[in-house]
């Protein structure tokens, strides 16, 4: 008897937090799309897709399809943001190529970056004031352009700042005014608006970051993860259904996680909000 008490005592802890691991719920629906590659949600919770060809579908809220964008020249975008106000980003770095639409996805503004300044970019993000932000792989450098007037405005090497052999950049994003660098195999940078670094979180083997209340989340096996931008703290948030899932986004009142060829949209669960 001592020893069976001894046992639940000892599991009563597992038990609790296992307990405490929350669930999405029931999916709002459930998108199909072949070769699917990127997503990212509007201000308005309007879903923008990708696939592996370039071409970027727009579903509503509810999960419905509205509209397709397919271009006349075709490459996989290693960029798609749409929670800019007005704008939708893309950027393929097999074509060199930027693209800046509306929310109708009419196009607004497309260009390729000019080879005397940026010969080599591999990861782009759309920023404040018509600025783009550049990881320019062949001098290792991060630089800001105004795309308006095709202009450099800044550009800073980082081969001798990051404490880092590596610099295998898988994206850049712009949250609150600060600049994310993703590199899986080191961890995600994180610069001001000058392009000054600021910080270092380590959080490997992430290839899209989502961002959420100073926290970055992501996906481990059937395990949602969050980590505190302010105190580096790691914290199992829920258990998914699935391991199929590799990454998810966040918009205003919804949450997409995405498996192979298909999106699990939900509504943006109560528990999660009040994360801090």
């Amino acid at each position: 008897m001592r020893c069976l008490a001894f046992l639940i005592i000892s599991f009563l802890p597992l038990l609790a937090t296992a307990q405490n691991r929350e669930d999405l719920g029931v999916p709002l629906s459930e998108i199909s799309l072949k070769n699917l590659d990127l997503i990212s949600f509007d201000t308005k919770d309007q879903l923008f897709a990708s696939n592996t060809s370039g071409d970027i579908y727009l579903f509503s809220a509810e999960g419905k399809q509205v509209n397709l964008y397919s271009p006349a020249r075709q490459g996989r975008l290693n960029q798609l943001e749409a929670a800019w106000t007005v704008n939708i980003f893309s950027f393929s770095t097999d074509l060199q190529q930027y693209r800046i639409l509306d929310r109708f996805l009419n196009t607004l503004a497309k260009d390729g970056f000019m080879p005397s300044e940026v010969n080599l970019a591999k990861a782009a993000t759309l920023g404040n004031n018509n600025v783009i932000w550049v990881w320019d792989e062949s001098d290792l450098s991060l630089k800001s352009i105004d795309y308006l007037r095709n202009l450099i405005i800044q550009s800073q090497p980082l081969n001798l700042i990051l404490d880092t052999d590596n610099l295998d950049v898988a994206e850049i994003r712009e949250f609150k005014n600060r600049l994310f660098m993703n590199v899986p195999s080191s961890g995600v940078f994180i610069f001001d608006n000058q392009g000054n670094l600021m910080k270092k979180i380590n959080l490997t083997g992430v290839n899209r970051l989502c961002y959420y209340k100073e926290h970055l989340l992501w996906i481990e096996g059937n395990e949602l993860l969050a980590i505190s931008l302010s105190t580096n703290e790691t914290t199992s948030l829920a258990q998914l259904r699935s391991s199929e899932a590799s990454y998810l986004q966040i918009g205003q009142e919804r949450l997409a996680i995405v498996s192979k060829d298909s999106i699990s949209l939900y509504k943006l669960p109560a528990w999660l909000k009040t994360i801090h």
